[in-house]
């Protein structure tokens, strides 16, 4: 008789996990989602707050460096 009841005991835990493995991966999924858009909106607002000055530095560090190179030679 006790084992029945541990075959049992043993199925509801099992149905149990794979209900909790499905509820896990649907909040991974949405807390992804949720991630990513923050991570866009984020990268949109500096790019419009910071691109320029982004942009000028850049191009001024690729001028020397090319210029520095040229000259060694």
């Amino acid at each position: 008789m006790g084992s029945i009841f541990s075959a049992i005991g043993g199925g509801i835990i099992a149905v149990i996990s794979a209900i909790a493995g499905v509820i896990i991966t649907i909040v991974g999924a949405i807390t992804t989602v949720i991630v990513t858009i923050f991570d866009v909106i984020v990268d949109i607002l500096c790019c419009r707050c910071c691109g320029s000055r982004r942009s000028s530095r850049r191009t001024g560090r690729r001028t020397g460096r090319s210029s520095r190179r040229g000259g060694a030679y």
